[in-house]
């Protein structure tokens, strides 16, 4: 088993995977980026002699966070692998500057074409929103990059001297009407992230498809996932450990 950590801008998500990134992540945990510096005690209380960890593999987009982890990391002894542009991902990376694509994008990238053949297009609802579009012509090509639903409220509340923080954007609105400012915040928030992420996806689908592939699979990840399940038009498949996945995916191509 690998330990596979995926540093976020907001929380760090880790768990144990077998190589390959076709089994599901076990011992799933995360805790604050901010945080970071206990990663090493956390990922060694999960160790196990039934289970021996080969290694350590991760993504990071938090880049002053890294060589915290790496620090706490290393009391464990293990060999470690951070995924880069460099990387072998399954794919090649068709893409005019590649060292510009995050690392949890490289390993949902990996971890998409470990589940299947491309085309496949890949929706990481977190703190950041991010498209990754991997197609049967050219592999990885690209995305799309928007905020996600509490950027949308807390933007509101950094940048309006009256309006409040409100953190709760992932119980679904049941109307469209708010009675309150709270409620008024959260209706936007929720509603028009979901219109935001469909009108991306619609044009995505309608790119792929002048271009001739065949119809992709739609991936979700992310802690947001949840915000537009069974509310956008096609349908998709939720992988909530997708980015985990990838990175044991990308380790065991990249002996």
């Amino acid at each position: 088993m690998l330990f596979c950590i995926d540093i976020g801008n907001t929380h760090t998500h880790f768990g144990r995977v077998a190589p390959g990134g076709q089994s599901v992540a076990h011992d799933q945990g995360e805790l604050r980026t901010a945080e970071i510096e206990k990663i090493g005690d956390t990922l060694a209380s999960l160790s196990s002699a039934a289970t021996p960890i080969v290694g350590i593999a991760l993504c990071s987009v938090v880049p002053g966070a890294t060589p915290r982890a790496l620090a706490s990391l290393a009391k464990l002894n293990l060999p470690v692998w951070q995924i880069n542009h460099s990387s072998e991902l399954g794919v090649p990376l068709h893409y005019p500057r590649p060292t510009e694509i995050g690392q949890d994008r490289l390993a949902n990238t990996a971890g998409a074409v470990a589940l299947g053949a491309p085309p496949v297009v890949v929706i990481d609802l977190g703190t950041a929103v991010t498209f990754d579009i991997i197609t049967r012509r050219g592999g990885y090509e690209g995305g799309i990059i928007a905020p996600g639903p509490a950027l949308m409220t807390r933007y509101l509340h950094e940048h309006t001297a009256q309006l409040p923080l409100v953190e709760d954007v992932i119980t679904p609105v049941t109307s469209a009407i708010g009675k309150s400012t709270v409620e008024a915040m959260r209706i936007g928030a929720v509603l028009g992230f979901v219109g935001s992420v469909q009108a991306c996806l619609d044009r995505v689908l309608e790119e792929l498809s002048e271009a001739g592939e065949p119809n992709a699979r739609i991936l979700t990840s992310g802690g947001a996932s949840v915000v537009v399940a069974g509310r956008l038009r096609q349908p998709t498949d939720d992988i909530p450990d997708l980015t985990l996945r990838g990175l044991a995916a990308a380790w065991a191509l990249n002996p």
